[in-house]
């Protein structure tokens, strides 16, 4: 057998180097490069290793290991799981900042490999700079943090373990029902021992993605479901944009008059004028939507979790009356089951066109349809008002007259990036997607920090789109160093900050359950003096162009002008806290004190009661 002799650092790198998949746009590699921020565990092993690699496996450093982290993430989103990104990093906090990005990434179901530096498998110096110490158990150590939120996770202490290790972590990369953040804890003393690896490790693979067919069985309930439904209602989530579901989901709308519903990942398989699109979906959802989900007697998830945010806390579902049959086409058996669905387990474009096949020329019914295209018209009222530019004399603009601005200005095929916050809720309702995968927004960990992170993975990911960011306040101050990395990358982002001075959904979810005005916005917290945020020229300090605005008509003149510039560039905006749109929208699960001094918390308790028990008479 033939071998080569190397460390288990240039061992890890040449395998990675190796590995290839036809994404869609040719042959390429799979791992688009590697973010990385080098420590005492890495720099010497990996740092070596990855420098003479970087014209096959190009290396990036980032300001922020969470950051570098959610750009990995971001980019292998946006790539619809075809690609991926490795992120290594010193042991120690270099690896604990990660175990966010990784939560994120396993809720979200995405594939990033971890290469975090470890303690020394001998043991011979221990402890070492930064090492956790327990005196239970010697063999934990802070990468422990990462098994929870990993979908494999291996300390790698022999280099001879990367010959298992390695293809068993691509074959949960490659996994569609098992994709998610891998994590190979990189002890720093094994990355620099050698050992004769077989040549074979090493050869060039081009992955294929799994397509999991459906059972028969399943799909014969599921025909006839659908053949005795009056009021069917299909809901799209991420799933199909991961399955490349997009095209096959139109045709089979169109061809029998469906209905669809989208969840903030779903959101942008279909452009937001498609005949059967009712728009977003659940607590920030639609009226139209919303409306249509109520009266359903059958609802069929494609390749989504259902959390709670789709469903209303599991309130939504109401059948008018009656029990909404409720199926789930998942390539996961896990997520399929949920809810007590009639589970699917398959992949969601190999499901619908056999569904097609089946189905012929049937349609729903026609009554059904009509109502739908009535509610579609109604909600599209509701939101041209909310996003209508006029600002009553005095009043700062609603994120949602924000939002407005940015879509009259921003090109079709633009895509725009958010996170946690009011932000996300807001665009599910009122952003009019209007090409394939212009919506990139992380609601699945409802991540504070992600957006302006996240949005240089989504620019790798398509380098020709335009990529508007849209962030709060909150979330610029939390995690803002990576506009400096878009400007040492030269890949070009346009950033508008929402300056609402604190953090106003949850001041808007405080005030709804009772409480009084505490912590949230800058003026209801501790303070001796309030901050006067300069936001653009923080921007500007960290390389972008940026500038604030004081009205909507110059932020729309002023993205007109981003459009044309060749680096960053950062727009911030006042905004009114207070305002959100009350259009569309359900009831959400959050329980409110039974007891309180407060007299608005008692009466916020007693609806959330009455809210309570209609759902078990319903249930």
């Amino acid at each position: 057998m033939s071998t080569l002799r190397l460390t288990a650092a240039q061992a890890v790198v040449r395998y990675l180097a190796a590995q290839w998949v036809d994404g869609g746009r040719g042959r390429e590699r799979y791992f688009a490069g590697v973010w990385a921020i080098f420590g005492h565990g890495n720099v010497a092993g990996l740092g070596e290793a990855l420098h003479a690699a970087r014209a096959e496996l190009p290396t990036w450093r980032a300001h922020n290991e969470q950051a570098m982290a959610h750009a990995a993430i971001a980019f292998a989103k946006q790539s619809c799981r075809r690609r991926a990104m490795v992120c290594t990093t010193s042991i120690g906090p270099g690896a604990t900042n990660m175990v966010t990005a990784a939560a994120l990434a396993h809720v979200n179901r995405l594939p990033v490999l971890f290469l975090p530096g470890d303690v020394f498998a001998s043991g011979r110096p221990d402890p070492v700079l930064q090492q956790i110490e327990i005196e239970a158990d010697a063999t934990i150590t802070a990468n422990d943090c990462f098994r929870p939120v990993s979908r494999r996770f291996e300390r790698i202490t022999r280099p001879e373990q990367l010959v298992e290790a390695l293809p068993a972590a691509m074959d949960t990369l490659f996994d569609p029902a098992r994709c998610g953040p891998v994590t190979l804890a990189l002890c720093q003393d094994t990355q620099c021992e050698a050992f004769d690896f077989p040549a074979a490790l090493f050869e060039s693979r081009t992955w294929s993605f799994p397509v999991t067919a459906p059972a028969i069985e399943a799909l014969d309930r599921l025909e006839a479901l659908l053949r005795g439904a009056r009021a069917p209602l299909f809901i799209a989530g991420g799933g199909v944009r991961y399955a490349w579901a997009e095209a096959v989901l139109d045709r089979f709308l169109r061809a029998h008059d469906l209905p669809v519903a989208e969840t903030q990942a779903g959101k942008g398989a279909l452009a937001w004028d498609h005949p059967g699109n009712l728009g977003a979906l659940g607590v920030t959802g639609t009226s139209a939507a919303n409306a249509a989900a109520r009266e359903a007697d059958l609802i069929v998830g494609l390749g989504t979790r259902l959390q709670d945010f789709t469903t209303g806390s599991r309130a939504l579902f109401g059948g008018a009356g009656e029990r909404t049959q409720l199926v789930q086409v998942n390539a996961s058996g896990f997520d399929a089951g949920k809810h007590g669905a009639l589970a699917v387990v398959g992949d969601v474009a190999a499901t619908l066109e056999a569904l097609d096949a089946r189905l012929g020329s049937w349609l729903a019914p026609p009554e059904w349809s009509a109502r739908r295209v009535a509610e579609q018209a109604e909600w599209n009222r509701a939101r041209d008002a909310a996003t209508d530019p006029a600002v009553r004399d005095g009043a700062l603009p609603s994120d949602a007259q924000v939002i407005g601005a940015v879509e009259r200005q921003v090109p079709a095929d633009a895509i725009i990036v958010c996170a946690a916050g009011g932000l996300p809720g807001e665009l599910h309702k009122l952003w009019r997607t209007r090409a394939t995968g212009g919506y990139h927004v992380e609601y699945g960990y409802s991540c504070m920090g992600y957006e302006i992170a996240g949005s240089l993975g989504v620019k790798m990911a398509e380098p020709d789109r335009e990529v508007v960011v849209m962030v709060g306040d909150g979330s610029y101050l939390m995690m803002n160093s990576e506009i400096a990395t878009s400007v040492m990358l030269g890949l070009k982002l346009v950033i508008v900050v929402l300056d609402n001075r604190g953090f106003g959904c949850i001041h808007r979810l405080q005030r709804a359950t009772g409480g009084a005005p505490f912590n949230n916005l800058l003026a209801d917290c501790v303070h001796e003096a309030l901050p006067d945020i300069d936001f653009a020229a923080h921007a500007a300090s960290l390389g972008a162009g940026a500038r604030k605005v004081r009205d909507l008509a110059e932020l729309e003149a002023a993205l007109a002008a981003a459009r044309a510039a060749d680096r960053t560039q950062v727009l911030v905006i006042d905004t009114d806290p207070a305002v959100s749109t009350a259009a569309g929208g359900t009831w959400w699960d959050v329980s409110v004190p039974e007891v309180s001094t407060r007299g608005e918390v008692v009466n916020a308790r007693a609806q959330y009661d009455q809210q309570l028990a209609r759902l078990r008479r319903e249930g």
